[in-house]
Order: structure tokens, then C-alpha cells, then sequence
């Protein structure tokens, strides 16, 4: 099963755009328009609550008409390949029996995440597409059911800004909000009244933030507000243990499991991970030895999917 994000994919798209010719200058695709089915990933199950995933970065820069792009072009199957990969990948993994729904946006490539002001100019038209797309899913595809919010890095960035524009009557159907391989952070905690900190492994309406790495110095970018331990779902110290294959680019008959010790320093909000074998972790231009963010999903899928379930369940029972 490929898994966010494909590295051997990512790599070679990175290649190609190191050799290619084209002018060094802006060009945006169509917008993605949402009563369009084709812009959407979905399997409804019939389930009586629903889980809304926004996809991490899984596009490089590339040759559109002569001029590199750096947004993703949903209408373009080559571009939509590794995207549709991942929606399934974390359907399969973390669903379970709830219903999914995963829009197509024109996600930054990963070049833009390589400085703060590339980020901060490209964000917005990433931003404003998974906006109007999680409109459309409140007034057409999902009216009136609980559901639970879930995003992986850039999807995460893009996921806590609608926890900022989010408005009760909303927040009041929403499960629990999964903050996936990026930091929350103090300014993200003292404005948005809708993040309040997971402390249990069954609280509704929180937020689920974790960061894992080998140990604290593996970890770039602001300091984490608070995390949760997803195998223990503790906010202490206390150590948790899981025995999981390692990559999500390997067939898991193929591999060897680690052993993983998983412990939450409380004094970085960090979870620091001692038992790591894989070698095939770190991502392109942006990656770090020793920080696993490329694994977030993949190590604790279990824990995430039974979590997703337990919550859902506890929402469901306080509905009644």
C-alpha cells in the first residue's frame, strides 16, 4: 500500500523538476469546484458520523505548460495519482465503519515549505479551496451528522485554521479534531476557543496533537503547546509500547516489527520514539534525521483507528 507521503513518487518528481527548462514564474491551476464528484474521495458506509481528512503534501513542483507549478492541479490525473493514494491509504487505516470524505485541493508543493515566506504566499490558495470545500460538505454532503476532522501535515496547517473560523453550531457536531504531524501552538491555543487539549483517550470535542522524533533536537519549527500519548492516550511521561512494522512503503509481510518504546516529554511536548529501525523515513528537501513525521500515521494507525471509533461512540452516547 503507498502511504502519505510516497517517497519514491516525491523523489522522482523532484528529479524531473531539477531538469527541467521551464520559466521559474507562478502558474495556478483551475479551481477545483466541489459539487463536481470528481473532486472528492468518499466512501460512505452509512455510518451515522463521518470523518472530513485533509490530505498532507503530496505534490513537487512540475512543468505545466512551460512554467513550473506550485500548486496541485486536481484535475490532472498524473497529479491526482499520489493525492488518491493517500485519501485511501488513511481511509483504510483509520475509518473503520464511519463514513470518509477527503476533497481534492491545490495543495503548495513541497518546495514551499522550504522557507516561511514561500509558505506564507502560497498557503492561501490551498487554504481557500479546503475552505470552500468543507463548506460545500456541511451544506451538501453532510448536514446534520457528528463528524471527526483529521489532517497530516499541510492539511493539519490548513485544518487548524478552520478550528479558528469554526463556529459553535459546528463545533458542536464535531467528534474530535486530529492535529497530525504539526505543532499546535500557544498563539493557536490562546485564539481559537474551539482547540481545547485531548487529556483522555475518550473526551469529545478536543484536539489530538503529537510530534514524533528520536529525540528533541531531531524537531524543527515552533514549540508544541501540548500533545497526548496515542498508544497510552496519557499526557505524562508514562512510556507506552507497540509492535509495528516500520515502513509503509514495504509490504508488511516483508518486514521485520520494531519494538517501539514511546514515551511524552512533558518539558518539549515532544514524543520521543526509541526503537525506530526504517531508514527510508525522511522526506525530500525538507526532511530531518530523526524526526519521524513522515510516520505519524503509519506507527499508530491501530491506536488512531480504535481512538476515532471510541470517541465517536462516547459523542454518539452524549447526543442521547
Amino acid at each position: 500500500m503507498r502511504f502519505p507521503i510516497n517517497l519514491l513518487t516525491l523523489t522522482a518528481i523532484l528529479l524531473l523538476c531539477a531538469q527541467c527548462k521551464g520559466k521559474n514564474a507562478d502558474t495556478i491551476p483551475d479551481a477545483p469546484e466541489y459539487s463536481d464528484t470528481t473532486q472528492w474521495y468518499v466512501s460512505q458506509r452509512n455510518a451515522p458520523a463521518d470523518v472530513f481528512y485533509i490530505i498532507s503534501t503530496e505534490t513537487g513542483d512540475y512543468p505545466r505548460d512551460g512554467i513550473m507549478c506550485h500548486y496541485a492541479d486536481t484535475y490532472a490525473d498524473s497529479v491526482r495519482a499520489p493525492m488518491h493514494a493517500e485519501m485511501l491509504g488513511v481511509d483504510t487505516l483509520l475509518s473503520g465503519t464511519l463514513n470518509f470524505y477527503s476533497p481534492y485541493y491545490r495543495q503548495c508543493s513541497l518546495q514551499s515549505f522550504t522557507s516561511d515566506s514561500l509558505r506564507q504566499a502560497r498557503l492561501p490558495v490551498a487554504l481557500d479551496d479546503v475552505r470552500r470545500a468543507f463548506k460545500y460538505y456541511l451544506t451538501h454532503l453532510n448536514p446534520d451528522r457528528p463528524f471527526v476532522i483529521a489532517g497530516f501535515s499541510q492539511g493539519t496547517i490548513i485544518m487548524l485554521q478552520l478550528l479558528k473560523e469554526m463556529d459553535d453550531s459546528t463545533y458542536n457536531r464535531m467528534i474530535a479534531a486530529y492535529a497530525i504531524g504539526i505543532a499546535v501552538t500557544d498563539s493557536d491555543l490562546a485564539t481559537t476557543p474551539h482547540i481545547r487539549p485531548a487529556r483522555a483517550a475518550d473526551d469529545t470535542g478536543v484536539t489530538i496533537c503529537y510530534n514524533s522524533v528520536r529525540d528533541p533536537s531531531c524537531f524543527s519549527g515552533a514549540r508544541p503547546a501540548f500533545a497526548i500519548n496515542p498508544i497510552n492516550w496519557k499526557t505524562d511521561n508514562t512510556p507506552a509500547t507497540i509492535f509495528t512494522e516500520p515502513s509503509p512503503l514495504l509490504p508488511v509481510d516483508q518486514q521485520r516489527k520494531d519494538t517501539l518504546t514511546v514515551r511524552l516529554d512533558t518539558a518539549t511536548n515532544l514524543l520521543l520514539v526509541n526503537g525506530y529501525t526504517a531508514t527510508d523515513y525522511v522526506l525530500p528537501l525538507i526532511g530531518k534525521e530523526g524526526n519521524y513525521h513522515s510516520r505519524e500515521i503509519w506507527l499508530y494507525r491501530d491506536q488512531l483507528r480504535q481512538n476515532i471509533a471510541l470517541r465517536t461512540a462516547r459523542h454518539l452516547q452524549n447526543m442521547h
